[in-house]
């Protein structure tokens, strides 16, 4: 995991590198968690639900494109093997 050390200011300011910044989505203006866990301190970018609907709508079409994957693949075997015998609906 790499590391990024930065200066605190004398106000308490620390300037998230732009790389993380990048990664999580980390815009100006977002409002960052400060957790303290043990002797660590964890911040936590921002999940508003907007960036969580995103996150599920393109989960959803994910799975709709497994789901027509799979469909595909056992009328493939169905029609390569035919029907399981004693299959009934």
């Amino acid at each position: 995991m790499p590391e990024h050390k930065r200066k605190v200011g004398e106000r308490g300011q620390v300037t998230i590198p732009k790389e993380l910044r990048d990664r999580r989505g980390i815009k100006g203006g977002d409002e960052i968690k400060f957790v303290e866990v043990n002797d660590e301190i964890i911040l936590k970018p921002p999940t508003d639900e907007e960036r969580l609907a995103e996150g599920y709508r393109k989960r959803a079409e994910r799975s709709r494109e497994l789901a027509e994957e799979m469909e595909e693949a056992s009328a493939g075997a169905t029609g390569h093997l035919g029907d399981a015998p004693g299959w009934s609906e």
